[in-house]
């Protein structure tokens, strides 16, 4: 069975809870986000249901969340989606799903960091990194295509940015290019895999009245360099901003470090140029909302 968009309703997920969790199917139900592997419906006032309905790994991404952010939650100190039931495969629906504690606030790709509170955010962004950031254990995920050597990446830069380039989406080439090939000189990660989020990207990390109030969407949760979540700086932060958050994070992250992290900021850069552009262009899989951050991100790492 191929599960779609218009497959998930409201009738659907009664039906599911009806089986499996009786005791929550008459909460109110609405949809609140269509993802890129997941549907997010709230569930009363402090629960959601996620649903897989777009790519065929986001089951195991679930159960990878229902396996390690419950133990990781209690030490973050901004709100997350907290795994409370796995859901399992059933006639009804052929996937795992998931029920978590609900995070209230608004994504940041429609509600960014405003500049008068920008400095408290960079702080609320580097506690929540400096708590994250632990030495991983034995068994701990790895990265779909994250968390390890940079170089890793390097066709994919070249064919994205030659990409952006034809489209116009980039002023100056050459310069996102150099940040790109110093991130990629720097001497890589010698430390132990550190827990990462590893896809912080605006759509996934929520504001509530021009600050930083929940991060979402763990299902790249992995292992590995902390250069790929520090990134999140030159893209989520508002300018003058990135300079507060490395200060405050603890350690204080080496030259090395904030080399890939610029080089990783660069590539969710590119991906958010692109996203943005096929929403501005009406189509598939396209946000629009994901270029006007994605073009700041690279006016900064730049200095353009």
């Amino acid at each position: 069975m191929t599960v779609t968009e218009t497959d998930i309703t409201e009738g659907l997920i009664r039906g599911l809870l009806r089986e499996q969790y009786p005791d929550l199917a008459d909460r109110p139900l609405t949809l609140g986000a269509l993802g890129w592997d997941n549907q997010v419906w709230r569930l009363g006032d402090d629960l959601a249901v996620r649903l897989p309905w777009a790519t065929e790994s986001a089951d195991a991404l679930l159960r990878k969340e229902h396996a390690w952010l419950p133990g990781l939650a209690p030490h973050l100190p901004l709100p997350v989606p907290v795994p409370q039931h796995l859901g399992e495969p059933s006639e009804r629906f052929p996937r795992p799903w998931l029920i978590t504690t609900w995070v209230p606030g608004e994504p940041a790709d429609r509600a960014p960091v405003t500049v008068t509170r920008g400095a408290e955010a960079a702080v609320a962004l580097a506690a929540f990194l400096t708590a994250l950031h632990r030495p991983a254990p034995e068994g701990a995920p790895t990265g779909r295509d994250r968390g390890g050597p940079l170089a890793d990446h390097a066709e994919g830069l070249a064919r994205g940015l030659a990409s952006a380039t034809e489209l116009g989406l980039i002023p100056d080439p050459d310069a996102v290019r150099a940040v790109w090939e110093d991130a990629v000189a720097a001497p890589e990660w010698a430390g132990p895999p550190l827990w990462l989020h590893a896809d912080l990207h605006p759509a996934n990390v929520l504001t509530t009245n021009g600050t930083f109030s929940g991060v979402v969407d763990f299902g790249d949760l992995c292992a590995g360099d902390p250069a790929y979540d520090l990134a999140a700086a030159w893209i989520l932060l508002p300018d003058g901003a990135a300079e507060v958050f490395h200060e405050a994070c603890s350690p204080t992250p080496d030259a090395a470090t904030l080399r890939r992290a610029r080089g990783c900021a660069v590539l969710r850069a590119l991906a958010g140029l692109h996203i943005g552009h096929a929403g501005d262009h009406g189509r598939p899989g396209g946000k629009s909302t994901w270029g006007p951050p994605a073009r700041a991100s690279l006016r900064r790492l730049t200095g353009g």
